[in-house]
């Protein structure tokens, strides 16, 4: 079956007669429209509407509905221009020339009509009038408040100012004639009193005497004191307890491992083979546990020690001794 593809064969023509066969032989002029003008070449020539559907790649059924006008079984229109103007070249005609007809036998419903060329617009001058007397009006009304403005007198200072109370003077003791005075009043607080500002070390400094080496010294060993009391084991871990299951527990099943660190808070925990290959790499929180697999050479990184406690077999064994801790050490 041809294909809509619009792609045109060269056809062989039948050969040229008589210069009276030629000047009375049909155009894209002849019949009503294009369609009847196309059908006429195309008999004239002696050709049926299956050759011209193999040289066109169109349907046959499409080549006659433009022979007959019917566009209702046609395509979109865009197709329909095509499958016109690849008919045409068929026969050896101009394509363009059988496409304007096209257009002007069955005009485009959708294409917006322009106005005739040459025709002028000419607006209503009532319009322009009525322009002209609003401008006026508005610049009427406009210079009448700006001119009120200036000529009304500007009010009193005594009359807009706000008057303060006046004083009440002191109320004389009948008796003695002195004056009686009430108790003093706080003073007001200051509500956008900032925070006094404390420099950093300016503590330590004062305390090791002012000397800036010792007040450095005190800042270490505050530091040091607070590092080992984080690294300090926690006075819960009984050892021997068996292991409990208090969040999510990764790695291997509990037949296939031997040794399972549990998170006492959170931290990271990296497990590495010999080779560097990572087995696992997550930030455990407290509760998660993971089980490693029954693998040599594994090495177990965590960020640190204290956060993770040891189970082998399931019994404590406390807390991992560094932070990279060999894990086949932890069975021995």
């Amino acid at each position: 079956m041809p294909l809509d593809m619009g792609g045109v064969t060269q056809l062989k023509f039948p050969d040229e007669g008589s210069e009276v066969d030629q000047a009375s032989a049909p155009s894209l002029t002849t019949g009503d429209n294009v369609g009847a003008a196309l059908k006429a070449v195309r008999e004239h020539l002696g050709l049926s509407l299956e050759e011209v559907a193999e040289a066109t790649r169109v349907r046959r059924t499409y080549l006659a509905a433009i022979e007959d006008m019917r566009l209702d079984t046609l395509p979109s229109r865009p197709f329909a221009v095509g499958y016109v103007r690849a008919y045409a070249k068929a026969l050896n005609l101009d394509g363009e020339a059988a496409v304007n007809r096209f257009k002007i036998d069955s005009p485009d419903p959708d294409q917006v009509l322009r106005g005739p060329v040459g025709v002028e617009k000419k607006a209503d001058p009532r319009f322009a009038m009525a322009a002209v007397a609003g401008v006026v009006i508005l610049a009427a009304i406009l210079a009448w408040n700006v001119a009120r403005r200036v000529l009304e007198p500007a009010p009193q200072q005594a009359q807009t100012g706000i008057q303060s109370a006046p004083v009440a003077p002191p109320t004389p003791d009948a008796n003695s004639g002195a004056v009686s005075l009430g108790a003093p009043l706080p003073a007001p607080v200051e509500s956008t009193t900032p925070k006094p500002y404390v420099t950093p070390g300016l503590e330590d400094s004062v305390a090791s005497g002012g000397s800036a080496d010792a007040a450095i010294a005190v800042a270490k060993a505050r530091a040091a004191a607070k590092a080992a009391e984080d690294a300090r084991p926690d006075d819960t871990i009984v050892l021997g307890s068996p292991f409990k299951a208090n969040g999510a527990v990764m790695g291997a099943n509990p037949e296939e491992s031997l040794v399972t660190l549990q998170a006492r808070k959170s931290g990271a925990l990296v497990v590495r083979s010999p080779d560097g290959q990572v087995y696992f790499a997550r930030q455990l929180n407290a509760g998660e546990a993971y089980r490693a697999p029954a693998v040599k050479g594994l090495v177990a990184d965590v960020s640190d020690p204290a956060a993770f406690e040891v189970f082998v077999g399931g019994s404590s064994k406390g807390v991992l001794p560094a932070a990279q801790t060999s894990i086949g050490k932890l069975v021995d």
